[in-house]
């Protein structure tokens, strides 16, 4: 009597399953074709850690799964569209290859294809100081500061001449050390417009330049005063004036006549003095 019960349990269940599973598949396949579904596409990324200034080749670059609802500005559907193109900045593995990450077609590798169109790479004398013991590398930024006077005003100053400034290269070196290790080296290249250009290169042949180091994520502009010599030391320092603009030296109102001449004479055995006024 039981085996009767499952045999018949199991005839209705399993004609109700299929008809269930069949119920599911119309409901998935009118949810796929119907407007409102997007299917997911596909966008490149790096294969790997991607060095700046790296031409990409079909090595460097796969596809992977991305919402096409998500789309971002920029981004490759196609590794043979990134194929030979220069990076400007680094990738990690897995990141997505974007059109900002890129420099223009047919750049040349290495530090001039790290180089956007209006901007210049100027190189500038450092030592263990002015480099902040080594660790001014490639991709780190720097506030530039400039210390000299005018000839002949008698003051000398120092002031922020350039902020957030991105560093390109450190010495020949492109990428920063992987463990952070400061590296001494004798030059900076860094990442300026062509008016910064001009600042940075009359500030370091005329006074003396200091870099400071700045966090990654600050990009605030801070615009400091100078920093006057007198102020540090307690002195009050006054600039000359120009000379067009100099006083009048003071008259006195009773100027004092100028002592006389005294004059010695003598007449037959007797010596006279006399005063001579002065002209």
């Amino acid at each position: 009597m039981d085996r009767r019960r499952i045999l018949m349990a199991l005839a209705v269940a399993v004609p109700l399953a299929l008809l269930a599973s069949v119920l599911v598949y119309r409901q998935l396949s009118r949810a796929a074709s119907s407007p409102g579904h997007i299917a997911p596409t596909k966008i490149v990324v790096a294969a790997a850690v991607l060095a700046p200034g790296t031409r990409l080749d079909a090595k460097d670059l796969r596809q992977i799964g991305w919402p096409a609802a998500g789309p971002m500005q920029g981004m490759f559907a196609r590794p043979e569209d990134c194929v030979g193109r220069v990076l400007m900045s680094p990738l990690l593995e897995n990141e997505p290859v974007l059109e900002g990450n890129l420099a223009p077609k047919d750049s040349s590798a290495g530090l001039p294809g790290m180089i956007p169109a209006g901007m210049r790479g100027l190189s500038v004398a450092v030592n263990d100081v002015v480099g902040v013991a080594g660790f001014v590398q490639p991709g780190t930024s720097v506030d530039v500061l400039a210390t000299g006077g005018i000839e002949g005003q008698g003051s000398i100053l120092t002031r922020t001449i350039l902020e957030d400034i991105r560093v390109l290269a450190a010495g020949q070196k492109i990428q920063p050390d992987k463990d952070g290790t400061p590296q001494t080296v004798a030059v900076v290249t860094l990442l300026v417009t062509p008016d910064q250009a001009n600042t940075l290169t009359l500030a370091s042949t005329q006074g003396h330049i200091q870099l400071a180091l700045r966090n990654f994520g600050d990009t605030k502009q801070v615009n400091t005063p100078p920093a006057l010599l007198g102020d540090i030391f307690g002195v009050s320092m006054r600039l000359p004036l120009p000379r067009g603009n100099r006083p009048a030296p003071r008259v006195s109102a009773n100027p004092t006549a100028p002592a006389p001449y005294q004059v010695e004479v003598i007449r037959g055995n007797k010596p006279e003095v006399s005063s001579i006024p002065q002209k």
